[in-house]
């Protein structure tokens, strides 16, 4: 079985994004496991739903979209998100707490899906409670030896913590940061100033294969242990960002898995993540498998 057929993982959080626009599917794991899905590969959304209203139009609304998901129904709401966009279109999220997807289980068909897993895409809002965080690190202990680890940080208010970063670290072969966030990582950890020379420490200290250093408008990076990659955002009319770093980094994973070299994973995913940036959501439509 190659790299794309077996299961590409985004696990943690499934939600609705309440925007001014209505309500959005979303949660960074299952937007994901979608753009994986849409690129080729066999994306699944790992989380938890509760017995509600919402977690039946999750199912739905899944289901339409043709994306694999295991979602155990847990007695906790369905996820929500309010967010509010501002005049950029980059949004600013209230995140409720106590929800499903604090709280998923690690069940036997996860622990089967992780044994057959070619990647997984991880972040760290999920592991803000002990029940959901433990599922995410037993599902990553579960996956082959080969499989790729990528960890999406994804800070969000205040729900993160150096010891849940270090221990996500630890674990990843990839990691997905934003500029904003680098800066917060290197403040906690004690980084160098650079946001390319923390890139560096964390690759060195963690053992990772690269960074991926997005910085919005600016473009992005990538950084292995002896290049770096540096690619401009092309220009679009910007509808908004949410779900484009997801699509980024499942478009990059996609194309990694594949054997792309770093510069092609990296240009593929510059491209999708400006096209979702010019779509309402974090789930539009498009097919370019």
């Amino acid at each position: 079985m190659s790299n794309l057929e077996r299961p590409i993982v985004g696990i943690g959080e499934i939600l609705f994004d309440m925007l001014p626009s209505g309500a959005q599917l979303g949660g960074a794991p299952a937007n994901f496991a979608y753009h994986v899905c849409r690129l080729g590969g066999r994306g699944v959304a790992v989380s938890a739903i509760g017995r509600d209203k919402l977690g039946e139009e999750v199912k739905e609304i899944l289901a339409s979209k043709r994306l694999e998901a295991v979602l155990p129904e847990v007695v906790f709401p369905t996820g929500v998100v309010n967010v509010e966009l501002d005049g950029r279109g980059v949004p600013q999220y209230t995140i409720i707490e106590n929800v499903a997807w604090d709280n998923v289980p690690y069940t036997p068909e996860m622990k089967e899906l992780a044994r057959n897993a070619a990647a997984v895409c991880f972040g760290t809002l999920a592991q803000r409670n002990p029940v959901t965080r433990a599922t995410v690190m037993g599902f990553i202990a579960d996956m082959p030896s080969d499989s790729l680890k990528v960890y999406d940080i994804n800070l969000r208010q205040h729900f993160y913590s150096r010891n849940i970063i270090e221990e996500s670290l630890r674990v990843a072969d990839i990691l997905k940061i934003n500029d904003e966030e680098i800066v917060v990582v290197s403040d906690l950890l004690g980084l160098d100033s650079s946001p390319e020379q923390a890139c560096r420490s964390l690759i060195n200290k963690y053992g990772l294969r690269l960074v991926i250093l997005t910085k919005g408008a600016d473009g992005s990076e990538v950084i292995t242990p002896d290049t770096k990659s540096s690619v401009a955002c092309p220009e679009v009319k910007i509808a908004d960002t949410v779900g484009a770093g997801d699509s980024f980094t499942a478009a990059f994973v996609n194309a990694y898995l594949r054997g792309e070299s770093i510069l092609e994973c990296h240009n593929i995913a510059n491209r999708i993540s400006a096209f979702v940036c010019s779509r309402s959501g974090s789930m539009p439509d498009y097919d370019i498998a």
